[in-house]
């Protein structure tokens, strides 16, 4: 079989003011007709470089050597007409963020006739009909609406969907695929691998699927790559770089990624409560239009838990749950509109401001990103002293000076650096600096707001055992929201899952992911990917059609129990179906 792409001896190198830099140092890959193969490493390692030079796209500063042949034609190099003509028609490409891909001036049909009019000559009509066709394949409800409609007034989900559409449309032989699932919710995650598994096994399409995600990869590659340094350092079929990997690298990639099995140590000696929080709800009035009335949008609709000193509670969900709002109203950021908050066993709500203020010592917050939550302006050391002069401004200068190292170094990092300022950091680092910025003030909870979402699976998993550490030294309670429930399953004792702002299931850990209860919660569990290709194979996965329901519809809390419909203001009752375990009603 002679190979569809062949790339060999790729160098590529970008001219910076403060040098060169040698993104992708002599490269070199084959993808035969039908096969998908995985480029996996972690930021930084070259893997979008890598096709985007293959197909004349790098940036204006960038310079690319070497051979790439598609179907044994060097087109590196070649005339940017001969690449128009090879560029959505033969392949194609899908990126990892769609809002920017896609024009936001133009309607959806437009996007997705605009490669058939231009490399195929197909007719308008028959063009549109095709673009109808080609939405419902990728599973999106309403096709004939969502042309005439603009990507804004999509969910990322169904941008991702578009996206494929337009990449699939022309019938193309290749897609490169560069991270199109990395800022998906894990159930929309699921819905875009199983068309793309589709495409490769219905239409024999071949894929190239770069991703930093071993559980994407493991679902859906034939062969294997992996990239570190812009150097290409094991290659080799799925089965053989996950059973038996050869570079040290690459198994440092499969131990940074959370074990199915791995479970924080039991909580002991749990006493009262240090958070209780009974009936929480949070609504903002949302306008339509300058003389439409007001609607209301209940982004936390009667939530209830307790949190122990030293347990980890879990908090899991898609985007637009309300698991930050929740943080937030928690931690006094957010006006709620009903229920309590006790912190040892005070009423939050009966607190002046100054109350409130000095109780900020017991309580802090993790935010997604650190760069957004660090001010650029500011030394690391200044942005770690901050909650200290603001919480206890009688120490002293060199006091705080004392303190702020001291936490730097049992945060992982060097208090030489104190004086640096975020940008002349990694993300893994900035994010320690949140951490020690949170710490500083020795909080009785810590609240970690997708504190781990953005970061590469090695750095995940340093950040995730500093966690660990910190919580069994100080007796910390936490409170962890994410999407990523493997990530949920290492840190967490209970883990509570919440649909359109009410819990549908709250268990401890260990009995939520052995036997989950509510269809929403297996829907979740199932759309895991598995670093494991012969278990991604066999799996049976419960995928959940379509996006979330909008929370301002009435009904969309009875998505799981439709005998209700007739009756929109009902809300599902929790049911306690085992000791601890409380389950949504559903039918």
């Amino acid at each position: 079989m002679s190979a569809l792409l062949e790339i060999s001896d790729l160098d590529v190198r970008f001219d910076l003011p403060d040098g060169e830099v040698h993104a992708v140092k002599n490269a070199g890959l084959i993808i035969n007709p039908g096969e998908c193969l995985g480029v996996v490493g972690e930021s930084g390692s070259g893997k979008s470089q890598l096709f985007l030079a293959a197909f004349g796209l790098l940036a204006a500063n960038g310079r690319a050597s070497g051979s790439v042949k598609y179907r044994g034609e060097e087109i590196l190099g070649t005339s940017p007409q001969r690449l128009n003509m090879l560029r959505g028609s033969a392949v194609t490409m899908i990126f990892q963020d769609p809002l920017t891909s896609l024009t936001p001036h133009m309607k959806v049909g437009a996007q997705i006739t605009e490669a058939l009019r231009l490399h195929r000559n197909v007719p308008h009509t028959e063009a549109e009909k095709q673009a109808r066709a080609m939405l419902d394949y990728v599973r999106i409800p309403e096709s004939a609406r969502r042309l005439n409609q603009y990507p804004h007034e999509l969910s990322g989900g169904m941008r991702q969907r578009v996206m494929i559409a337009m990449a699939t449309i022309t019938g193309p032989d290749l897609i490169i695929a560069d991270e199109p699932t990395t800022a998906l919710d894990v159930t929309v995650q699921a819905q875009i691998l199983e068309i793309l598994r589709n495409l490769k096994d219905e239409k024999h399409t071949a894929i190239a699927m770069v991703s930093h995600d071993m559980g994407v990869i493991a679902g859906i590659a034939d062969r294997v790559q992996v990239m570190r340094h812009g150097e290409i350092v094991e290659s080799g079929g799925a089965d053989e770089i996950f059973y038996a990997p050869r570079h040290a690298y690459t198994r440092m990639l499969l131990d940074a990624i959370p074990k199915a099995d791995e479970s924080p140590s039991p909580v002991t000696d749990i006493g009262a409560p240090l958070l209780t929080v009974d009936d929480l709800k949070v609504s903002f009035p949302i306008k339509n239009g300058l003389f439409a009335p007001a609607q209301t949008l209940r982004a936390v609709d009667g939530i209830s838990f307790t949190l122990h000193q030293g347990e980890t509670l879990g908090v899991v969900g898609e985007s637009g749950c309300g698991k930050s709002t929740l943080a937030r109203a928690v931690l006094q950021l957010l006006p709620k509109t009903g229920g309590r908050v006790v912190w040892l066993g005070r009423d939050l709500d009966a607190q002046t401001q100054s109350d409130i203020r000095r109780l900020r010592e017991d309580f802090q917050i993790v935010f997604q990103d650190p760069l957004a939550s660090l001010d650029p302006r500011m030394p690391i050391g200044v942005s770690i002293a901050e909650p200290l002069k603001a919480l206890e401004p009688q120490l002293r200068r060199e006091t705080v000076r004392q303190r702020v190292r001291a936490m730097m170094q049992r945060v992982g990092l060097e208090p030489g650096w104190i004086n640096r300022y975020p940008h002349e950091l990694s993300g893994g680092q900035n994010q320690r600096v949140g951490l020690a910025r949170a710490m500083i003030v020795g909080p009785k909870m810590l609240v970690c707001d997708e504190a781990v979402s953005a970061l590469d699976v090695s750095i995940q998993a340093q950040i995730v055992a500093l966690i660990r550490n910190l919580q069994a030294e100080t007796g910390l309670a936490l409170i962890f929201i994410s999407h990523d429930l493997s990530v949920v399953r290492r840190l967490s004792h209970r883990v509570m899952v919440l649909y359109l702002g009410r819990v549908v299931e709250l268990a401890p850990s260990a009995a939520l992911y052995a036997d989950p209860r509510h269809p929403y919660t297996r829907a979740l569990l199932s759309a895991i990917p598995t670093p494991d290709p012969r278990i991604e194979r066999a799996k049976t996965r419960l995928l959940l059609t379509g996006d979330l329901p909008s929370p301002l519809d009435p009904r969309a809390q009875l998505t799981f129990l439709k005998s209700r419909l007739g009756e929109p203001g009902y809300r599902p009752k929790l049911e306690q179906v085992a000791p601890q375990h409380f389950v949504a009603e559903h039918d």
